[in-house]
């Protein structure tokens, strides 16, 4: 006998379907957000946050009202959310999203595909197909490279060390998937004294630990000393760098890869922002060598400005890549096309193939090149600008990171407090040669000149207000 309540419950849903009105309440919802966006503080407001207790209630006991719902979710949310999108956001290395690929983003959405398998959705596993091709295109990678489409690059990361450990161990006779990691031959970890904590994350994951990596001293700006790498062979792992989540600079990889090359060893490049210098027509030297390498991890959701979330794994011995993402099952209907989920540790997950594609396709390789370069030349002008202002900007600006400290650690501080304060931009703070430093990340297409005029006024304006604490 049919359940009324569940059949209720359905007529209501195709009630929505067919009226359409709640789509369209959430499409003019999002117009007045954009709308809007520009006007509001760039981090939400002390009175904002508080208002989101408006989210806390007993979970409902009766069904909910799609228009009440909708709108709840735009007064009390709208004005809590952090303005990434905009011009003058420059914390995390956090890009943008261009109009194009967010509103292929809403159209995948609404399709609401699962990217496992080809059987699931021919259409993600064509645009992800292509994707692999055009990235391939675009860096200059390999030809028999394969892309898996994951989170960010944490997993990518960790996908693209586990393929470099997996055929490693089995190039010494050992099958990590049947055997395990107790009792394995001894894989050598190298990387930078500055390499990225998601490394050390995917690391400890894959259970080689953080105490027997062995660390190669870096230069001034975070860059790897060649000339201090330990003798490598064919049980090393090299973890190389494009992109100082600091300073921006880049490991030299040519140098490296042709050591690894030489050796037997497995590289791998960790590119979450930087690999898409690649792309660049002033910056491509800072990937020369690149192609040499066996792994490659990249987020378009950071320099690319796709949306979120969009990280890619790229490996250029594909059956390492599949078997380390290794899974099975008799349910399981594989087929002669791409299936998705052979590249990456999930199986259900989202199309996010579909906004790189709109992303890639929107920009071509002269956006790319545009796009990137426009990045690092507002950062150039930015750390010029802020110069000027007598601020001291520790780094060479390569890429699209300035860092910078005030007269003092305790000014920087409290500096930085202000402007997080401030609602006119936000940017981030770390060490530095441990000292506390800012950290500016130019990683959207919205930033113009004038964004960065009015940010080195509250920066200014900020270093004021600290030093009047302190007098």
């Amino acid at each position: 006998m049919e359940n009324n309540y569940s059949f209720d419950l359905r007529e209501q849903f195709f009630a929505q379907l067919k009226s359409k009105s709640v789509f369209e309440q959430a499409k003019e919802l999002s117009f007045d957000y954009l709308n809007e966006k520009e006007k509001m503080p760039v981090f939400p407001a002390p009175d904002a946050i508080e208002a989101l207790a408006g989210f806390d209630e007993p979970f409902p006991e009766k069904l909910g009202k799609p228009d009440q719902i909708l709108q709840q979710l735009h007064e009390i949310g709208s004005p809590a959310t952090v303005i990434q999108t905009g011009g003058r956001y420059y914390g995390f290395v956090n890009g943008s999203a261009t109009p194009v690929a967010m509103a292929a983003k809403w159209l995948a959405d609404v399709w609401d595909q699962n990217s496992a398998l080809f059987v699931m959705s021919p259409t993600v596993a064509k645009l992800e197909a292509v994707c692999q091709e055009w990235l391939k295109e675009l860096l200059g990678l390999p030809k028999e490279t394969v892309a898996g489409f994951v989170s960010g690059s944490s997993t990518a990361n960790l996908c693209g060390i586990a393929a470099g450990r997996n055929y490693l161990l089995k190039q010494q006779g050992w099958n990590v998937n049947e055997q395990g990691m107790a009792g394995a031959p001894k894989i050598r970890v190298i990387l930078g004294e500055h390499a990225h904590a998601t490394v050390f994350k995917a690391l400890a994951l894959l259970g080689f630990g953080t105490t027997g990596v062995e660390q190669v001293p870096v230069d001034d700006q975070g860059r790897m000393v060649v000339e201090q790498f330990p003798k490598l062979d064919d049980s090393c792992l090299v973890i190389a760098q494009a992109g100082n989540v600091n300073s921006g600079s880049f490991d030299p990889l040519d140098p490296i890869c042709n050591l690894a090359l030489k050796a037997g060893a497995w590289v791998h490049v960790d590119g979450a922002f930087g690999l898409w210098a690649a792309g660049s027509n002033t910056r491509n030297h800072l990937t020369k060598g690149i192609e040499k390498a066996d792994s490659w991890a990249a987020d378009a959701h950071k320099t690319l400005n796709a949306p979120y979330d969009c990280g890619i794994v790229l490996c250029r011995k594909g059956g390492s890549l599949v078997e380390a993402m290794q899974l099975t099952g008799s349910y399981i209907q594989y087929s002669d096309r791409r299936d998705s989920m052979v590249y990456t540790p999930e199986m259900s997950r989202r199309s996010r193939g579909v906004e790189l594609w709109a992303t890639l396709k929107t920009l071509g390789r002269e956006g790319v090149a545009q796009l990137v370069d426009g990045l690092c030349e507002q950062a150039v002008l930015f750390s010029e600008k802020l110069s000027a202002q007598g601020f001291i900007i520790l780094n060479q600006v390569v890429f699209n990171q300035v860092l910078m400290a005030c007269d003092s650690s305790a000014e920087t501080q409290k500096t930085l407090a202000h402007i997080q304060a401030s609602g006119d931009c936000w940017c981030g703070g770390a060490l530095w040669k441990d000292e506390p430093v800012i950290r500016i990340s130019i990683s959207s297409w919205a930033t113009t000149n004038a964004d960065i005029d009015q940010s080195v006024l509250a920066f200014v304006a900020s270093r004021e207000k600290a030093r009047a604490e302190r007098n």
